[in-house]
């Protein structure tokens, strides 16, 4: 997830440019900081993060001239030289140092350091509540009391009126947040500014308003300006919850309304006279139509872009000497405008031990919004998850569902994993989610994706009973609920007749046994029925187990979904309690690996 600003890393010390030079490897954006200590504030001002390899008390003399203003300030993050710890030192909200911090702590095996009241309490930092949804802060936000009486344990009115509630999914049972005006401060989420209170409050404005602007040719941009700020603080609605700006293709190039979107860095839709001709609307014109093609622009453009069956205000014409003229209708749009393309990491967390995940899954877990997967896999990452994070689980039959939601959720504009046992590219959600965003007409860029291995179960299996992959190896699923038994079969006597090392995946559940069954007479009709066999249920699991057999002798009955069985090729064989398949076949012509 790239930004324009890079992070710096800032090693005085030998010892810890070698752990920076580490740490760029790993982090996206990082760069090595080669310049004197005395260079520090052009350092300062141009990037987005600073992470020191150094003591945090030199760190606190470094910084303490440079900082002004948490709004503005980069995030600061210290290491110590034997990575033990990733301290978020200053700006750990707005600066991203808190989750910097645990991004690092994730790569490198440390333990991240966060001093934050929100932290403790397991409640989302106030300032940056709706950033992830592309909201936009109210003017006159009293930040630093409502943020003090939420940690302090005090009732905090909620009032959302817009914009997603997917949030409050991750807040804990005993959250202070209430309905009851009884309460010590107020968070207020809408369109629209609320009325006057004694609590302090804080606002959040979702980007939901579309402005349908239509104009004469030349018209201003400051009449555009005052004609909008006039018509929304007539109606209670703040600026900061409009979209964008909605219009007639033929007014695509007008030099006032593009420069009122760059003003305000909104997008502007534009639609052609027959799409805006078809919605209907409060106030057609036929003098309109006859002049542009569509009895109107302002409210049909306003309908069009937000998906709104109703305005929330009705046209307005605006005219002055001079200036020209301009016509504003405003409707409200379900789904809040982010600018965000979004992100989904599609992680593969491995057999299940938290020391078998990579530190780049690790690192993409601690970097998500959102994490959605089958209710075991989350289980089993569940200690790395932050208290903050949306967890969304499912049944294991819900694979379509899961993926459809997280593309939606991304969509949306937020960092969404989703989690697979293994590596998700191997009977994973990988594919699933790839072949739904390929239906879809994915650009492949909106939402980004990254595709983040794992060890997937067959290495597992292999590892624990020794080398028994070491030559040509396959892996076949028994499951026919997405496959017809037909073409596994089929597979099944390729594999066999062509002396493959075989996995199976998905070998036998309580209702498919007969499978299997038939899986291993395939096999007894190529191979010899002393053929070694291994069953590995639940691979550096705590419930662990571990059987070595043969064809002849292979215990049905003991295998589960849990469990990867692995049949060996005419050349392996079992040493005590290993598997080994040499890399060459006896006799073979040469030494090279096959």
């Amino acid at each position: 997830m790239s930004s324009e600003k890079p992070i710096y890393l800032i090693a005085p010390t030998e010892s810890g440019q070698r752990l920076a030079e580490r740490l760029a490897a790993l982090l996206p954006d990082a760069r090595l900081w080669s310049a004197p200590l005395a260079e520090l504030p052009t350092a300062w001002h141009s990037a987005r993060q600073l992470v020191f390899l150094v003591a945090a008390g030199a760190v606190v003399r470094l910084i303490a001239p440079l900082l002004t203003h948490k709004a503005t300030d980069p995030g600061v993050v210290v290491i110590d030289e034997a990575a033990r710890f990733a301290i978020s030192l200053s700006g750990g909200h707005q600066g991203g140092a808190d989750a910097l911090a645990e991004q690092i702590s994730a790569l490198l095996g440390a333990t991240a350091v966060i001093t934050n009241g929100s932290s403790h309490r397991a409640l989302p930092a106030i300032d940056l509540l709706g950033k992830p949804y592309g909201w936009r802060p109210g003017r006159d936000s009293d930040w630093n009391r409502v943020a003090a009486a939420l940690v302090a344990g005090k009732p905090v009115q909620l009032v959302q009126h817009h914009g997603l509630t997917l949030w409050q999914q991750a807040l804990a049972q005993d959250h202070p947040f209430t309905e009851t005006t009884t309460a010590a401060a107020r968070v207020w989420i809408g369109a629209g500014i609320p009325d006057p209170s004694d609590l302090p409050t804080v606002r959040w404005h979702p980007r939901v308003l579309w402005l349908g602007v239509g104009c004469e040719r030349g018209t201003s941009e400051q009449l555009l300006v005052d004609s909008i700020q006039q018509l929304l603080i007539e109606h209670q609605l703040a600026i900061e919850a409009v979209a964008g700006i909605a219009t007639l293709d033929l007014k695509a190039d007008e030099v006032g309304i593009l420069a009122l979107a760059r003003h305000y860095d909104w997008p502007i839709k534009i639609f052609d006279a027959a799409t805006l001709a078809a919605c209907p609307v409060p106030h057609p014109s036929s003098i309109v139509a006859g002049c542009v093609g569509t009895p109107s622009v302002a409210e049909a453009a306003a309908l069009t872009a937000s998906g709104a069956g109703e305005l929330t205000v009705e046209k307005r014409v605006f005219r002055a000497e001079g200036s020209g003229a301009c016509t504003v209708a405003i409707a409200t749009a379900q789904t809040e405008y982010n600018p965000e393309p979004g992100f989904l990491s599609l992680i593969g967390s491995g057999p299940g031990a938290l020391d078998q995940l990579t530190p780049a899954a690790a690192a993409a877990l601690a970097g998500v919004q959102v994490v959605i997967g089958y209710s075991l896999y989350i289980d089993l990452v569940r200690p790395l998850l932050k208290a903050t994070q949306v967890i969304e689980t499912s049944p294991i039959t819900q694979e379509v569902a899961r993926a459809e939601r997280a593309i939606e959720l991304a969509r949306r504009g937020l960092s969404v994993a989703v989690v697979s046992s293994g590596d998700c590219g191997i009977y994973g959600m990988a594919g699933l989610v790839l072949e739904r965003l390929a239906q879809s007409g994915w650009d492949g860029q909106s939402p980004r994706l990254e595709v983040l291995p794992g060890i997937t179960a067959l290495q597992a299996a292999a590892a624990r009973v020794g080398a028994p992959l070491m030559h040509d190896f396959c892996a076949i699923s028994l499951s026919d609920l997405m496959t017809p038994w037909e073409a596994i079969r089929k597979r099944l006597e390729a594999a066999a007749g062509a002396d493959f090392v075989i996995a199976l995946y998905n070998p036998r559940s309580q209702t498919r046994t007969r499978q299997i069954e038939e899986a291993r007479a395939i096999l007894l009709a190529h191979r010899p029925p002393e053929t070694p066999v291994a069953l590995v249920r639940a691979a550096f699991r705590a419930d662990e187990q571990i059987s070595l057999c043969t064809l002849a002798d292979w215990p049905l009955a003991q295998v589960d979904m849990l469990t990867t069985v692995l049949i060996g090729n005419r050349a392996t064989f079992r040493h005590g309690e290993r598997l080994i398949t040499p890399r060459g076949y006896p006799g073979a012509d040469t030494d090279l690996p096959i």
